[in-house]
């Protein structure tokens, strides 16, 4: 099966000041199947993550070369719409961070922020958004309380449905289990396993479990270098690399 590329990273060095966080690092993510980033603490996972939307942009004394790709465009390149990138890209974080408003207003902000007003467009959305977050059935009769009166599990599900409700075509995912039940861990395993029939899913993980259980593809960082892609299978039961057989067999990491 040919897969469509939809992001292509060419040689990405990332650097804070003058520490190297990240070296040549070069892969290409297929449209519609979901990538985990494992490795240990402090490896690039993360910062890599955030190359792919420009969050470390925020930073300051950042400075990137290479190039990264989303549907053939560079996303580095010099003009190039942030709020839309970021819009096409985006992002679920590791802690659950609902806005402090209600469940209704979380899912529609986005949608607000980029100029939708009309009230029967803005409830489809929302319901929809939450449906596919498999939060609805739990959430219908209360849209109007405060998000934060909600379990973090929910609350997770909630913040990807609001990423889902400006109808992105890549979500990030840092750690977003970590600080989760592991009844909430499956719930948003078992979504991401349906979301990415509409979405591409980039995901950091410290969970060896859970990158083999919801991955396609499986990246392995060390030292800011990507030591080892390819298909999750391959990883998990034959490695190229010695290295990589030593972390997901626990022997670092």
């Amino acid at each position: 099966m040919i897969f469509q590329m939809k992001i292509k990273v060419s040689d990405l060095n990332l650097y804070y000041g003058s520490h190297q966080a990240l070296y040549n690092v070069s892969l290409s993510v297929p449209k519609n199947n979901v990538i985990a980033l494992i490795g240990p603490s402090g490896c690039g996972k993360s910062t890599f993550l955030r190359t792919l939307n420009r969050m470390n942009d925020l930073i300051e004394g950042v400075f990137i070369d290479g190039s990264i790709e989303l549907d053939g465009e560079n996303i580095y390149n010099e003009g190039l719409d942030l709020v839309n990138l970021r819009k096409r890209v985006g992002m679920v974080f590791q802690r659950p961070n609902p806005f402090p408003m209600s469940i209704y207003e979380n899912v529609a902000y986005g949608c607000r922020v980029h100029g939708l007003r009309d009230k029967k467009k803005l409830n489809e959305i929302v319901e929809k958004s939450l449906r596919d977050a498999a939060l609805w059935d739990e959430v219908k009769d209360r849209l109007q309380s405060s998000a934060m009166g909600i379990s973090g599990g929910q609350q997770q599900r909630l913040c990807i449905a609001r990423v889902m409700a400006v109808e992105p075509e890549v979500v990030l995912m840092d750690e977003p289990c970590s600080a989760l039940d592991p009844i909430s861990t499956m719930k948003i395993e078992e979504l991401v396993t349906e979301l990415k029939k509409k979405f591409t899913i980039i995901m950091v993980t410290h969970n060896m479990q859970q990158a083999a259980r919801v991955s396609d593809y499986t990246a392995f960082f060390l030292n800011g270098k990507l030591i080892e892609y390819d298909k999750t299978d391959v990883i998990f039961t034959k490695p190229h690399d010695k290295k990589t057989e030593d972390y997901i067999t626990g022997r670092f990491g």
